[in-house]
């Protein structure tokens, strides 16, 4: 290791060690101001035309002044965790280990609290860097019963919500809903939800809008919040956010849901959805409900 309060030079340490001195003062630098612009645009591009491609993103990007080529704007893309709602074949294979599980709530009418809960992940764009959000969405009332902020993708984030979520219901839900992503068809997310007595249910792959509700809980946790105060870093954006989500489960009423809150609807209990697509339903679980003890969690 080199060492500035050595007697001999920081030349001489380079030289016996057999490195650049120059690699000695390099520091590394988050990214770049460019690339933080475009992903904020993408984010926005995304929220109101999600059904966009690549080719598309980049002719919107070149409408605003802010041109990148396709390249560019795939990759960008591809590390915020975006990709649009259009059918497509399947391209790539699941992460090793992946157990993607069937979508449970085609033709479920879900006429109750807890009996399904959903969650999944948003790019949080920032002015000095870029995060991402988890949310657990109880289905029925749409009151958000948990929430976390990470500067990873790593299911570890995940878990904490859905362990959170558990903690603020004081129950668990029949199923629990997310997309095919590996934070969730990872043995990790799998074991801990079916610990829990819950059903795991992942959406078509390639279909975002079998999680429709919490898509439109994006839109709107970001045009009214996120896209309006414009986080500086990621602290900021997590004081901001626990502002914003008692404010969204207490006082924001919802047309979808008669003009009540999602905690009227949670209290009560009498808000119904209608079934999403053709198929059976689902049975009630089994009344017992499995807790995991402190140690498992």
């Amino acid at each position: 290791m080199i060492s500035l309060d050595e007697a001999l030079s920081v030349r001489r340490q380079c030289e016996l060690l057999g490195v650049e001195r120059s690699g000695l003062y390099y520091r590394a630098s988050g990214p770049h101001a460019r690339e933080l612009d475009l992903r904020a645009r993408l984010d926005r591009i995304y929220m109101d035309y999600p059904f966009y491609g690549v080719r598309r993103m980049a002719l919107e990007l070149a409408d605003e002044g802010a041109p990148a080529n396709v390249k560019m704007v795939r990759r960008l893309l591809r590390q915020m965790g975006l990709m649009a709602l259009y059918p497509k074949p399947r391209l790539s294979q699941p992460a090793p280990g992946a157990q993607a599980r069937p979508y449970l709530l085609r033709e479920l009418k879900i006429e109750r609290p807890h009996q399904v809960w959903a969650i999944d992940i948003t790019y949080v764009p920032l002015r000095s860097g870029f995060g991402y959000l988890a949310a657990v969405l109880e289905w029925a009332s749409r009151y958000v019963l948990a929430w976390e902020l990470s500067n990873t993708l790593e299911t570890s984030f995940c878990l904490r919500a859905l362990h959170r979520a558990v903690e603020v219901a004081g129950t668990v839900a029949d199923i629990f809903n997310s997309d095919q992503g590996s934070q969730f068809t990872g043995g990790e997310w799998i074991g801990a939800v079916e610990g829990y007595g819950m059903r795991v249910s992942h959406d078509g792959r390639g279909r975002a809008l079998d999680n429709i509700m919490i898509e439109r809980l994006w839109r709107s946790v970001k045009y009214e919040d996120i896209y309006l105060h414009a986080y500086e870093t990621l602290p900021q954006a997590r004081a901001g956010l626990a502002r914003y989500f008692p404010f969204y489960n207490e006082r924001r009423r919802h047309q979808s849901l008669d003009d009540r809150t999602p905690a009227e609807v949670l209290k009560h209990g009498t808000h119904k959805t209608e079934p999403s697509e053709a198929g059976p339903g689902l049975p009630p679980p089994a009344s017992a409900v499995r807790m995991f003890t402190e140690n498992q969690t």
